[in-house]
């Protein structure tokens, strides 16, 4: 190998190094590679000094730049004894990008599995682990390197792997999963093997993931109680609406109104039988729904109403109880089910309840002490579970002296009796009505009309013998009727200008004393509406609160729902 001429009948570079990769011949494709003065000076350098980030890639390659280019030196033999290797001498470019690409792709790799929090598992198809990232330190407390290059089997007889499905893979030739049987398991880990094929169709790597779902069960408990918590949340804050607002349109501006409303709220929830009283159209009705919507009993039933005085006697039984087939000529042949069946697990709001028949308060008395019904034309009882609420205009004690009303029932019904006081006993309920029926109907029909101060002042001062339906139908009639967008006294009916010749009056002359008390007594009905105190209204109206004191008196301005009340100053 001391014979160096062989050298020059090799077409392609060719180079001999010593012992320490030291330069001893080169021949002429090599020299060719180097500019002409330096040829006679790399005898004796190292390969490492003549070419510079050289590189040792591996046991038979190195890398080097010479200027601006790049060589693969690949060794062809080795003298072992005399110390000398023969070294290829190739373009390096193109394989030096091909080999950094290989390394980026190599980081690129490493950081993706490191960025994972599921343990990445990669054996050969012997199980001998070829990589696996950070991850494996949560869940064995050891790093990466003490598995690299280990095969599975070995790794489980020491303990230190629990389970492997690397070999599952292998026998099944397919993607293998396990999963922790309940959420309380022991084992919260999600393992899933899939095997990775060559070309040629044969398993060369099985990939395994491993998912700690620890973490994920922790954030499911914690999502059933927030849900659970939720449901309360939207219960309670169900009821608080409903108690904040009995029903839709309900106005409680007035105290004897906002104690009735918080009664019934209290009593929403019992069994016992509740009797409203009052005039017709105080809103009766309303009343009995709200005490349905507060009660829980409205998830359960229905709220089921009858008014018993628009519906002929001898129809009546059949649609509070029900029949059989053929009970009777005209009778369904399917039968029919009665209101108190309708209104089980529910709330039944008999209406004018004063208009039943003796033969049906009987029957009424019945269902109350025994709770059950029975159908016309049936020989069996039906067990009900019905909550009742019944209403009249009528009185009733008056009734029952008469003998006209049975005294039993009488007390069946008025085990809760709550009085609807009529709208003119509770004037601050009316402009806030007013107001409330004026915005509602404007919206309804697309308008934009509004009422005079002088109309206000006769809503406020009228009897309302019709109460709260009266001043529906009234404001509704004008809306609809009155071409102007305000709306004056002058626009009132006939029957309501012959009722009330005083509030006609501010549309006419008037002596100017009248007409300075008819606009102090409406300043102070409408300040009334707003404030809750004499020291309020002596403030807002720049007055003394005596003045204000004597005032409401003169005027007769309720003061029910005052803080310091008027009449005890």
């Amino acid at each position: 190998m001391h014979d160096h001429g062989w050298m020059e009948v090799i077409p392609f570079p060719v180079v001999v190094t010593g012992p320490d990769e030291e330069i001893l011949k080169g021949n002429l494709p090599f020299q060719e590679l180097l500019p002409v003065k330096e040829r006679e000076r790399i005898n004796g350098l190292r390969l490492g000094e003549l070419f510079e980030g050289w590189e040792a890639w591996n046991e038979t390659q190195r890398y080097g730049r010479y200027k601006d280019r790049s060589f693969l030196l690949t060794r062809s033999s080795t003298d072992v004894q005399n110390g000398m290797t023969v070294w290829v001498c190739t373009d390096g470019g193109h394989i030096y990008s091909l080999l950094q690409r290989e390394k980026e792709l190599e980081r690129e790799l490493d950081a993706i599995m490191d960025s994972s929090e599921d343990i990445i598992y990669i054996t050969n198809p012997d199980g001998m682990t070829l990589r696996t990232n950070r991850a494996i330190r949560r869940f064995t407390g050891m790093p990466e390197e003490a598995f690299i290059g280990k095969n599975v089997k070995e790794l489980m007889e020491q303990g230190i792997l629990q389970e492997t499905l690397t070999f599952r893979v292998l026998a099944e030739g397919k993607a293998v999963r396990t999963a922790p049987q309940s959420m309380d398991a022991k084992q919260n880990t999600l393992k899933t093997a899939i095997p990775v094929f060559n070309d040629a169709g044969q398993i060369e790597k099985v990939v395994t993931y491993v998912r700690d779902l620890s973490k994920q069960n922790q954030l499911y408990q914690e999502l059933i109680r927030a849900l659970e918590e939720n449901d309360v949340y939207k219960k309670e804050l169900k009821e608080l609406k409903t108690k904040a607002r009995p029903d839709y349109g309900v106005i409680v501006e007035s105290k004897k109104m906002a104690d009735i409303y918080e009664m019934a709220e209290r009593i929403a929830d019992v069994d016992a039988t509740v009797l409203i009283l009052g005039e017709t159209g105080v809103g009766k009705d309303v009343l009995a729904r709200s005490i349905y919507q507060a009660s829980q009993r409205k998830d359960k039933g229905e709220f089921v109403k009858i008014n018993c005085g628009a519906i002929p006697h001898d129809l009546l039984e059949s649609e509070l109880f029900g029949y059989e087939p053929g009970s009777f000529t005209g009778a369904s042949r399917s039968g029919k089910q009665g209101i108190f069946e309708q209104a089980d697990q529910g709330v039944l709001f008999l209406d004018e309840v004063g208009e039943l028949p003796m033969s049906l308060q009987v029957k009424l008395l019945r269902v109350l002490q025994e709770k059950q019904i029975q159908r016309i034309g049936a020989t069996k009882s039906k067990q009900v579970d019905v909550r009742l609420i019944a209403a009249t205009n009528r009185d009733l004690k008056q009734m029952v002296r008469l003998g006209t009303f049975r005294e039993d029932l009488y007390y069946r019904l008025n085990v809760i009796p709550i009085l609807i006081p009529a709208l003119r006993e509770r004037k601050e309920d009316i402009l806030p009505m007013v107001q409330y029926f004026l915005s509602h109907l404007n919206g309804k029909y697309k308008l934009s009309k509004t009422f005079s101060s002088c109309m206000r002042e006769f809503f406020y001062r009228h009897h309302w013998s019709g109460n709260v339906r009266e001043l529906a139908n009234l404001v509704e009639r004008l809306i609809l009727t009155v071409p102007a967008k305000e709306i004056t006294v002058k626009d009132l009916p006939p029957e309501y200008q012959e009722q009330d010749d005083r509030v006609i009056s501010c549309a006419r002359l008037m002596p100017l004393k009248e007409a300075a008390e008819m606009a102090e007594r409406e300043m102070l009905a409408l300040a009334v509406q707003q404030f809750h105190s004499t020291y309020k209204l002596a403030e807002e109206l720049g007055t003394s609160q005596t003045t204000i004191v004597r005032k409401l008196k003169k005027y007769k301005l309720s003061t029910d729902h005052f803080l310091d009340h008027a009449e005890s100053v």
